[in-house]
């Protein structure tokens, strides 16, 4: 009897311990792999320095997608570029931005995006600067008109060119507090002067332009050394170019001492008419639940500025990395694994809030999504995203990745949904349980989202690496586990400024047809 009974219970246990060691091969296999045959590099190199900043809209970004899908179908994975939208056609040319009197110097700026193109000779003309002390909207009415055919400086004249963190390093304690101290009195002044001027930096511009302006000069320092947000141009005819801190207050000091600088600005873009705007989706079929879904997911195109290498590029990375691998290691998984590159991201979330518009069945079968976006750094934080029960599967995932990749990572439960920040908002709003895996700084608010030093080797692949290594364990983890995940969502906490309780974000249509009057 007792022999019988020891019989019954291995037959128990066998298939237990036959999912167990399968999960150790895959998970072992999946980290020996990312090691020992990263394609990260490679990857990379290909996305940033040949094919290069990916704004919506332009020929780099369809060459981007196209790309991915060669990618795809190297690896024996099924890829396709699905249409969602259109936008306004767009190519970045030659800038070149020269000071020409009092003396000559080449200035380090660009254009801006989707600015018109100048002619071949481009603009030449003496800058001037905005006026300060106004007392009413009227002065800067009366001001305006003397604005026609000049360059007109709209940003603030940075104090210093030093982040914080050198003058905390090396100034006196007395010196960084009056430098601070000053800094925002001027910030305080300047804002104050702007709004008695009637308009804001979206509009002034275009107020600019109206009043007969040859072209605007902008500076918009990301507090670094030697970078700049880089964005898109306000004005419909005339050029307008972002030049870097040094060059720019160097120009501003010129004008304010009498010497009436000019300068010259040639920006060769193109028009391109409408063009269509894509999500590149790659997908294994799931063998025992094709209806079912775990998404890996990161936006694909970027600002033009650098070349998008940290927003997103390694995020892109990361999810194809992962794709490869579980490929090659698990062909065969129970779910159906998709992967999307989203477009116009950058833009308001459109790539993403289009598919989920226009994929609701998935949506509705969508297990969990896992999102990268903010910057290189290995993964940090996870939230539960406001769903009740995140905790009992999300940890159950996690267990399976290795430690020191883990031990790194601050969890919050239930925590709460997005309204925006990136493309897993986009499904959270759908009540659908999508996760942030959220990353390590590396100073990315300053140096690199959507600068002009957004580039490759600001890419630490070691944390890119722990990334997709993460990535791919959770991925086979959330395909496999025999429970479908809950949906159930968290009770909101209070909002503090209005009182009431916090509701649960609602889906956003996207913009379908950007750029396009």
């Amino acid at each position: 009897m007792k022999n019988s009974l020891r019989f019954l219970l291995l037959l128990c246990a066998l298939p237990l311990a036959i999912i167990a060691q399968k999960t150790d091969t895959v998970v072992e296999n999946i980290i020996k792999e990312a090691n020992e045959n990263s394609h990260l590099e490679k990857l990379g190199h290909e996305l940033m320095d040949q094919i290069g900043p990916r704004l919506v809209g332009t020929p780099q970004m369809k060459n981007a997608h196209d790309w991915a899908v060669a990618k795809y179908a190297g690896w024996g994975i099924s890829a396709r570029n699905e249409k969602w939208g259109e936008w306004r056609g767009w190519e970045r040319g030659i800038t070149h931005i020269d000071m020409v009197h009092p003396r000559i110097q080449s200035l380090r700026g660009t254009q801006l995006a989707w600015n018109p193109s100048t002619s071949k000779k481009g603009v030449t003309a003496e800058l001037v600067v905005l006026p300060t002390n106004l007392k009413t909207e009227g002065d800067f009415k009366k001001w305006l008109p003397s604005v026609k055919g000049k360059l007109v400086m709209i940003s603030m004249h940075q104090p210093t060119g030093r982040p914080d963190y050198n003058w905390e390093e090396f100034a006196t304690e007395e010196s960084f507090t009056k430098m601070k101290d000053a800094r925002s009195a001027q910030n305080k002044a300047w804002r104050d002067n702007m709004r008695l001027s009637g308009y804001n930096r979206r509009t002034l511009p275009q107020a600019l332009e109206t009043a007969g302006a040859a072209g605007i000069v902008a500076s918009n320092w990301s507090r670094g050394f030697g970078v700049n947000k880089i964005f898109s141009a306000r004005t419909k005819k005339i050029p307008t170019v972002d030049l870097e801190l040094e060059d720019y207050g160097m120009l501003y000091r010129l004008v304010q001492s009498g010497q009436k600088p000019q300068i010259n600005i040639v920006a060769q873009s193109k028009e391109l008419g409408v063009q269509p705007t894509f999500n590149t989706i790659a997908e294994i079929k799931g063998s025992e639940k094709p209806n079912e879904y775990v998404i890996l997911s990161a936006h694909f195109d970027s600002w033009d500025g650098g070349t998008g290498a940290t927003d997103n590029g390694t995020g892109t990375l990361v999810m194809m990395e992962a794709m490869r691998i579980l490929k090659k290691h698990y062909p065969n998984p129970k779910r159906t694994i998709l992967v999307g590159h989203w477009g116009s991201e950058e833009q308001g979330l459109n790539g993403s809030r289009a598919f989920v518009e226009d994929h609701p069945d998935i949506v509705k079968g969508l297990q969990a999504s896992f999102n990268q976006d903010n910057g290189t750094g290995r993964v940090v934080r996870l939230s539960g995203g406001g769903f009740l029960h995140a905790y009992d599967y999300l940890s159950r995932w996690l267990n399976a990745v290795p430690k020191d990749i883990t031990k790194h990572i601050e969890t919050t439960f239930p925590g709460a949904p997005a309204r925006g920040g990136s493309d897993y908002a986009s499904f959270q709003a759908a009540g659908a349980p999508a996760f942030s895996l959220s990353s390590l700084n590396w100073s990315y608010w300053n140096y690199t989202w959507h600068t002009n030093r957004d580039t490759y080797d600001k890419i630490i692949f070691d944390d890119v690496r722990n990334n997709a290594i993460l990535t791919a364990i959770l991925t086979y983890m959330a395909s496999e586990d025999p429970e479908t995940t809950s949906r159930v969502k968290a009770e909101l906490p209070i909002d503090s400024r209005s009182g009431e309780q916090r509701k649960w974000p609602s889906p956003r249509s996207p913009v379908r047809k950007g750029g396009v009057d």
